[in-house]
């Protein structure tokens, strides 16, 4: 009886660990995604949920890094895209449902595209080598982050998690509130809340006589 427990608790425990946030600062990272698209992000000249979808990698490192063996999913750990050839230093790469869908045909996959949820889901960066296969990186979300045309992104690359919600104000209150940077796929993150303004109340009286 002992041991049952024990095994039960080092399970519940490796299980915990495997969907709790990363918080990973070298090599390469989830970046930014966006998972309720309202307009034609890929530029290919028609809006779709499915190929209008994106998520953004970013090598947050200051080396050269081969990419044979990510790929990314969503909270159901089926493939959707692997990647191939190199990312350079500081480098991001942007991949497109539409770019899933190629792959996954290409790759024998269920042809879904990138399938982020919109009542919440998970963005989710593996590494296959050898022999084993893990979780470089990841991160939950809930039905606001993924809002028609919200982002969520490091606020600076490879930095804290934000809502980008430039474009769809969020005004809600459950975390993570709105930044009110608007999202930028394949371009440096540099959102960064904005200050405000400390002032006495006999400066602010001053303003509405």
């Amino acid at each position: 009886m002992r041991i049952t427990t024990t095994l039960c608790g080092i399970v519940l425990a490796l299980l915990a660990l495997a969907l709790a946030p990363l918080d990973v600062r070298a090599g390469l990272v989830l970046n930014e995604f966006l998972a309720g698209p309202a307009r034609d992000w890929d530029g290919s000249g028609a809006i779709s949920t499915r190929d209008d979808e994106w998520i953004e990698v970013f090598n947050d490192d200051l080396t050269t890094l081969d990419l044979t063996g990510f790929f990314l999913t969503d909270g159901d750990t089926i493939p959707r895209y692997g990647f191939t050839g190199s990312i350079g230093p500081r480098e991001r790469r942007l991949v497109f449902g539409r770019d899933a869908v190629d792959w996954e045909r290409a790759n024998g996959f269920p042809v879904f595209g990138l399938s982020l949820g919109n009542t919440g889901d998970r963005a989710m960066l593996w590494h296959a080598a050898a022999g084993e296969t893990l979780v470089v990186d990841q991160y939950a979300y809930l039905s606001h982050e993924a809002a028609a045309d919200r982002a969520v992104g490091r606020g600076a690359d490879g930095g804290t998690w934000t809502l980008f919600d430039g474009l769809n104000p969020y005004t809600g209150f459950v975390p993570p509130l709105g930044s009110g940077c608007s999202p930028s796929p394949g371009a440096p993150n540099t959102c960064a809340p904005t200050p405000a303004l400390r002032a006495s109340w006999g400066r602010l009286k001053a303003l509405y006589r």
